[in-house]
């Protein structure tokens, strides 16, 4: 049987099964990657930007990245691969989905049980009192209405905890599963890329270049998150 073939006959007898996605899954509705974007951005880290060390003391510099990153990402939609995994928790094939992406193109494609594990850059809050704020107001560089502190989009930068809910009920699934699918992650951000290891159930990695961090994985398959989802979907 080949690794399609015995994917689907997974997909359709398990009882329980988990999504995760990461970077590559996005990367094929045209989000800009910024670490290649003309201009200056090219010689800065992007590690050194998304922190909190920024937001708080170089915030001009912090602004102007996730302002950019917004105006980039009003140029893009969900693309057949979304909206495939959205039919897929409609026909009853998959349970959640949990994400590392913070663009929201699941839920915009109809996924209702949507878990993102590090935060969402479609909402906005208050750094010092996290009363929420707008798009509006962030992009304009307005301060908080309530304590005049800086605004801020609800992501998880570097240092910080991921969101304690979506990270708890993520595991519990992910424990309970008996089939996780994992898609277009590199595997090399801690600590979601411990979540694979923690099920007992079947497991399956599906991303365009093989990776040796995901060697443990049941079944791995090469290639692009939107042509294996369509490939997979004549199948079913």
């Amino acid at each position: 049987m080949n690794s399609l073939a015995t994917f689907m006959d997974w997909l359709k007898t398990s009882q329980k099964t988990v999504v995760l996605t990461g970077a590559g899954m996005s990367t094929e509705s045209g989000i800009p990657d910024f670490r290649s974007s003309s201009g200056w951005w090219k010689n800065i880290d992007p590690h050194t930007v998304a922190t909190v060390t920024a937001l708080e003391n170089k915030y001009d510099l912090f602004h102007e990245f996730y302002s950019m990153r917004l105006t980039g990402l009003e140029q893009c939609q969900p693309h057949d691969g979304h909206y495939i995994l959205a039919d897929w928790e409609k026909r009853g094939f998959i349970h959640s989905i949990a994400t590392q992406n913070v663009d929201g193109f699941h839920t915009k494609a109809g996924n209702k049980h949507v878990q993102e594990l590090h935060g969402s850059i479609q909402t906005f809050r208050c750094h010092q009192c996290n009363e929420s704020s707008t798009k509006e107001a962030f992009i304009q560089k307005e301060t908080c209405q309530e304590c005049g502190g800086v605004l801020r989009p609800n992501v998880v930068l570097f240092g910080e905890a991921l969101p304690e809910e979506s990270w708890t009920i993520t595991l519990k699934n992910i424990q309970q599963a008996d089939l996780v699918i994992v898609i277009g992650t590199s595997l090399e951000v801690y600590p979601v890329n411990q979540l694979p290891t923690m099920t007992k159930g079947k497991t399956v990695y599906i991303n365009k270049d093989a990776n040796p961090n995901a060697a443990y994985f049941d079944l791995i398959i090469e290639g692009k998150a939107k042509e294996t989802l369509q490939h997979m979907q004549t199948l079913l």
